[in-house]
């Protein structure tokens, strides 16, 4: 008898414990600011710098505005456009980067680059062109 007793205090006592907590309530919060604004459009992964010119293609732009990339993109299904990852910070590109607001220059560079990307990032599928 007197070997149960502490086995039954155990499981009082555990039974105890489980029922003094109550089950936490998750709360999960994303908000994404406005684009930021930049002369060439940005990097379409965080932290969403601002991209120098000639990482774009034309295919980003109309009218000579940058028209998105990132999670502020909402344009057509399925696109696909020219990037030059010689000027991908995430390919080893250290060159200069534009400020947040600054104008872009009266004459674009001429552009160079041959990889295509979707507005996320993503590389298009083999053979798209």
């Amino acid at each position: 008898m007197h070997a149960l007793k502490p086995v039954g205090i155990l499981i009082f006592g555990f039974g105890i414990f489980v029922t003094s907590f109550s089950p936490a309530q998750a709360q999960v919060s994303v908000n994404i600011g406005p684009p930021p604004v930049c002369p060439y459009g940005y990097y379409e992964v965080p932290p969403y710098n601002c991209a120098p010119d000639g990482y774009y293609g034309p295919e980003w732009f109309s009218g000579g505005v940058f028209i998105g990339a990132g999670p502020w993109y909402h344009g057509a299904d399925h696109f696909y456009g020219h990037v030059d990852h010689h000027l991908d910070y995430r390919k080893g590109y250290h060159g200069p980067l534009p400020a947040r607001g600054e104008h872009a220059a009266a004459q674009r560079r001429e552009f160079h680059g041959q990889a295509m990307h979707d507005p996320h990032g993503h590389e298009a599928p083999r053979g798209h062109r």
